[in-house]
């Protein structure tokens, strides 16, 4: 009779490296091997339960790492390393052989924040992963009538380049419209009855 046991395999998609992680030894998945340790990031501490989204927040995994030393912390936390693609998969094997028989993907996220908690013979690094889903509640503040977002559409239009900082709006490609009122004086007024301003002068009514 086939002993079976389960098993945790990690990916961590950074932009340099691709991180394989497994919770012991090492076993062959996908045709990459996960080991129980990195030699460059270290190893995985724990990976808290899978928290389930309500309303508007979306589910999350918590994993903490242990890394070797502060590059490898600094490597890992870089800014660009946000959003980077976090899967996890639980995955049965066979003790005897060493194979997997069948794997299920039960999340699959992106990195959200990473926190370093350093103390005496201690350094975790804790990174909270979150849906896919959670670009859904980004805003789009950056949208809007300015010469990046302009260009990230229409790629070397210049028409927004001047149009900064402008407290009054300005007509572009159109003749600027001209100013309202109208002049007063002469022709069989009493003189004096137009003003410097374009309007009437109301005191002699």
């Amino acid at each position: 009779m086939a002993r079976v046991a389960l098993t945790g395999l990690l990916t961590i998609e950074l932009p340099e490296a691709t991180l394989r992680f497994t919770d012991g030894g090492f076993i062959e998945y996908g045709g990459e091997t996960y080991r129980a340790k990195d030699d460059t990031f270290g190893t995985i501490q724990s990976v808290q339960p899978l928290s389930e989204g309500v309303g508007d927040s979306v589910p999350a995994l918590s994993i903490t790492l242990l890394p070797p030393d502060t590059s490898a912390v600094a490597e890992l936390a870089k800014p660009g390393h946000q959003t980077a693609q976090v899967q996890f998969v639980l995955a049965e094997y066979d003790v005897d052989a060493g194979t997997i028989n069948s794997a299920d993907v039960l999340f699959t996220g992106q990195i959200d924040q990473s926190v370093l908690t350093v103390g005496k013979g201690k350094r975790e690094l804790s990174m909270s992963v979150v849906s896919l889903a959670e670009r859904l509640f980004e805003g789009n503040t950056g949208n809007s009538l300015n010469p990046t977002f302009h260009k990230s559409v229409w790629p070397g239009e210049t028409g927004h380049d001047n149009a900064t900082g402008l407290a009054v709006p300005v007509a572009w490609g159109v003749e600027r419209p001209s100013g309202g009122g109208s002049t007063y004086g002469g022709g069989g007024g009493p003189a004096g009855r137009g003003n410097v301003f374009g309007g009437p002068r109301y005191d002699y009514l």
